[in-house]
């Protein structure tokens, strides 16, 4: 187009002499139609590259004559773009400022996914708090309707009474892990305080010939009580852990799968009576639509309270079996070890730690540091 534009405007330069006169007037006639002619071309060549052309704000339009060159300016700041400037030496466009059309399009394609990925995200997020406030509504409704006596809700009787047997037990067991606890203080301190008395026993029989053998009488005797009083610690201290095991990690295991069976059976109950007040109302398209969508949530909450009644039957099962395992043994401990203790039988006592595997810990010995322990 710049090379159309450039020999056009070379046919534009009219020969004229040197004072000034033209040639003949035949010549200047037709010179000046042709002239008339040619500017009309250029104008319409000008007006073509200024709308098709690619987002010029400024565009140097060359022209040579014969005799020389003339420049003209264009001025197309209504035109949005980068800016193109014309090099008249190699007659190309050579970019100034602003980026090229496929730098826009990228740049433009990925802001739209960002944005994109964000809106999917926030739709996900509230879509699933309108799913959570319509279930706790739905809750919140058939709790209040069960507490007024209003609303009906499921109940199985025989694993009710399992389940109410089972909090009533560990309330019990509880009781029993606290007595423990307070008598392992107690006679942890009453060792302690026989320990020292032995000390004081041993020191003054050095320290008073006169009384020498009754002090060490008693200073043996406090040290042997202490040693027996040591090994009782050890068996108490055992019965403590196990029972502690089983009522703070077994038997709430239990119960915190009993709470999901209990929120799964009022989810059950709401979305069940939802149903019904449904089936009772009107059968037009639109209300048919909301019966098949509750009663498809119905379902699926169904199952879940069936699935969790399932997991605690069996949870129920096991517990009991492994409560009346551990509690046969850890008794029998706990009434071996009390009986050769205030019977005075020290071989009874180390014996009866022997059977049940236990490790004495020697009385006073802090716990490692995690520096002696690697």
């Amino acid at each position: 187009m710049t090379d159309s534009i450039m020999s056009k405007a070379a046919t534009m330069e009219i020969p004229i002499n040197s004072n000034g006169d033209t040639g003949a007037l035949q010549e200047d006639d037709s010179l000046e139609q042709a002239a008339k002619l040619q500017w009309s071309l250029d104008e319409q060549d000008l007006q073509q590259v200024m709308v098709s052309g690619p987002n010029l704000n400024e565009t140097s339009i060359v022209s040579g004559g014969y005799g020389g060159t003339a420049e003209g300016i264009i001025s197309t700041s209504s035109i949005k773009g980068p800016a193109v400037q014309y090099n008249p030496d190699f007659n190309k466009r050579i970019p100034v400022t602003g980026l090229g059309p496929n730098m826009h399009h990228s740049s433009s394609s990925s802001s739209m996914m960002a944005e994109e990925a964000t809106r999917g995200v926030a739709v996900e997020k509230i879509e699933a708090m309108r799913k959570w406030s319509l279930n706790t509504y739905k809750c919140t409704k058939q709790m209040i309707s069960e507490r007024f006596g209003r609303g009906s809700r499921t109940v199985d009787l025989e694993l009710e009474a399992q389940i109410e047997l089972l909090r009533d037990t560990k309330r019990k067991y509880e009781n029993v892990l606290r007595l423990a606890r307070a008598l392992t203080n107690h006679f942890y301190n009453m060792v302690q305080t026989q320990h020292a008395l032995g000390d004081t026993f041993a020191d003054l029989s050095q320290k008073s010939p006169e009384l020498r053998d009754e002090f060490g009488y008693n200073a043996e005797t406090q040290k042997l009580l202490c040693k027996n009083g040591e090994t009782l610690l050890g068996a108490i201290n055992f019965f403590v852990s196990s029972i502690n095991t089983l009522v703070n990690k077994t038997m709430e295991d239990t119960l915190m799968t009993i709470k999901m069976y209990e929120n799964a059976r009022l989810e059950f109950d709401a979305y069940r009576s939802d149903l019904e007040e449904l089936s009772q109302g009107p059968r037009d398209a639109v209300a048919m639509a909301r019966i098949e969508a509750a009663q498809q949530q119905y379902q699926v909450h169904k199952d879940k309270y069936e699935r969790l009644r399932s997991d605690v039957i069996i949870k129920l099962k096991f517990l009991e079996e492994n409560k009346v395992k551990v509690m046969h043994k850890q008794l029998l401990l706990f009434h071996n070890a009390i009986s050769a203790y205030f019977a005075g039988n020290q071989q009874q006592l180390e014996e009866t730690l022997k059977q049940f595997n236990i490790k004495l810990k020697p009385l006073g010995v802090d716990k490692p540091s995690w520096l002696e322990e690697q």
